[in-house]
């Protein structure tokens, strides 16, 4: 197969057809769809008998071509997973992106498991630390950019910083934004307000970015009553914090939805009412309708990865077909790169360092109090060692 270049107008896409609560029927349904009707090429991968035969049922058996993989990760198996089944669908997705077979990966399955494999198949960009996940909330007048909302739980504060440049070069090639602004997501709107953490991501969002990387637009700090707000374009906060926030913006949702449903469709006179206001009603439902959304975007690694809700149908799919298809016209990867600067292309994660001191600075290496003998004594035959653990200023 060809590998692509950067500027094919009908990138590949390489589909995980055994991830989600209703693989592999509703998965393919969903590639085929986005083929047949949106002109986006598909990849399958899985195990090659089962999923002809769904072709079969769906009369495109000779449509779309199968990759095989005969294993895949449940829907309740975490990161570990990723090196118990190293030849999983999803696993053989990555590696298709990696070998420039295609161009993105979608994926319905588990979200640990498919961001730890991506992360052990793709690789991070040079100059990113850890990737972030990136969700489009509903808000008025353009939507905004949520990132991170649960690919990292702890990150350390310089890696906000790189969301914020994930979050804008997605906003960039998604949302056709043309001049992102970034909040950060705490407590209060003071640059005073939060933790230790959120202080000092405070200060590193609002100085100039390091290693000649493009300048981050910082509006400053945003409440989580203002996530529905659409006041910045960016919000970035860590995996634990996002994935809760998000959690609860569906709740409400779905509460409100149902709150508004009851009372609309509960007396002839609400029932008429609604009627008259049918066209409202109808764009409303259409800005909360989550399949129209696609998913959300790992961003960060060499290769987009585009990870589908659990549940999601077949129109879902097509969706985040979609999305995956048109991130990688806009070589949202490459964008993300140049946003990082020049100075990021020789190592990875350039806020933290990799090689030892003693290293870099020509000096040979610190005698090791591991080998030789122990600074204890003398060892009778027959019994243990134990390793002296040493600590700066304890005796």
């Amino acid at each position: 197969m060809p590998a692509l270049g950067p500027g094919r107008s009908r990138p590949v896409i390489a589909v995980d057809a055994m991830g989600g609560d209703y693989a592999p029927g509703e998965i393919v349904a969903g590639a085929l769809a986005a083929q047949r009707e949106h002109g986006v090429r598909i990849l399958l991968t899985g195990p090659a008998a089962r999923l002809r035969q769904v072709l079969g049922g769906l009369g495109a058996i000779d449509e779309i071509q199968i990759v095989p993989a005969e294993d895949n990760l449940a829907m309740d198996e975490g990161a570990l997973a990723s090196l118990r089944r190293p030849r999983s669908s999803v696993a053989v997705a990555c590696q298709l992106v990696r070998r420039g077979e295609a161009a993105a990966v979608v994926s319905a399955g588990s979200t640990g498991g498919i961001v730890a494999t991506s992360r052990l198949r793709l690789r991070s960009l040079p100059g990113v630390e850890r990737p972030g996940l990136a969700v489009v909330l509903p808000t008025r007048p353009a939507r905004t950019v949520l990132i991170d909302a649960g690919a990292t739980a702890d990150p350390k504060p310089e890696m906000l910083v790189q969301f914020g440049q994930l979050g804008v070069a997605y906003a960039q090639t998604a949302l056709g934004t043309p001049a992102p602004r970034v909040g950060l997501l705490t407590i209060g709107s003071e640059p005073g307000k939060g933790n230790k953490f959120t202080r000092r991501a405070h200060e590193l969002l609002a100085s100039d970015p390091p290693h000649g990387a493009l300048p981050l637009s910082f509006a400053g700090n945003v409440e989580g009553g203002d996530l529905l707000a659409g006041e910045v374009d960016v919000i970035v906060t860590d995996g634990f914090t996002g994935n809760v926030a998000l959690k609860t913006l569906e709740g409400s949702i779905r509460f409100a939805a149902g709150e508004l449903r009851a009372a609309i469709t509960g007396t002839r006179t609400a029932r008429v009412g609604a009627f008259l206001q049918r066209k409202g009603l109808r764009d409303l439902s259409a800005r909360l309708d989550s399949e129209s959304y696609g998913g959300a975007v790992l961003l960060g690694l060499g290769g987009t990865v585009v990870i589908a809700h659990g549940a999601s149908t077949a129109r879902a799919v097509t969706s985040a077909c979609q999305l995956a298809a048109d991130l990688a016209r806009g070589q949202i990867t490459e964008k993300i790169t140049q946003r990082l600067g020049p100075g990021r292309s020789g190592a990875r994660g350039g806020h933290f360092l990799r090689r030892p001191l003693f290293r870099r600075a020509g000096l040979p290496p610190p005698i090791s109090l591991s080998h030789g003998r122990s600074t204890a004594g003398s060892q009778r035959p027959g019994t243990r060692r134990h390793r002296r653990v040493v600590r700066p200023g304890v005796r």
